[in-house]
């Protein structure tokens, strides 16, 4: 019997903006400032995401869009 791990799917910064479609500073900004949103690996100087921190990311944007009241459609 033969088991396959599922490799995670991780992400830099860089490539969680584009995403999201908002720029790279902004997901910066909440990397910095969020010390509850870990990577969830490195390779060398890059920080790697997982889709959780992903979603913290995309909820933080939203909450500060909100109180802002900026519309994201």
């Amino acid at each position: 019997m033969t088991t396959t791990k599922q490799v995670p799917s991780l992400r830099t910064p860089g490539v969680i903006a584009r995403e999201l479609g908002v720029p790279l500073h902004r997901v910066q900004y909440i990397l910095d400032t969020r010390c509850y949103i870990l990577p969830a690996a490195r390779a060398g100087r890059l920080r790697l995401y997982d889709l959780k921190a992903v979603a913290m990311i995309r909820d933080a944007l939203i909450a500060i869009d909100a109180k802002k009241g900026v519309d994201r459609d």
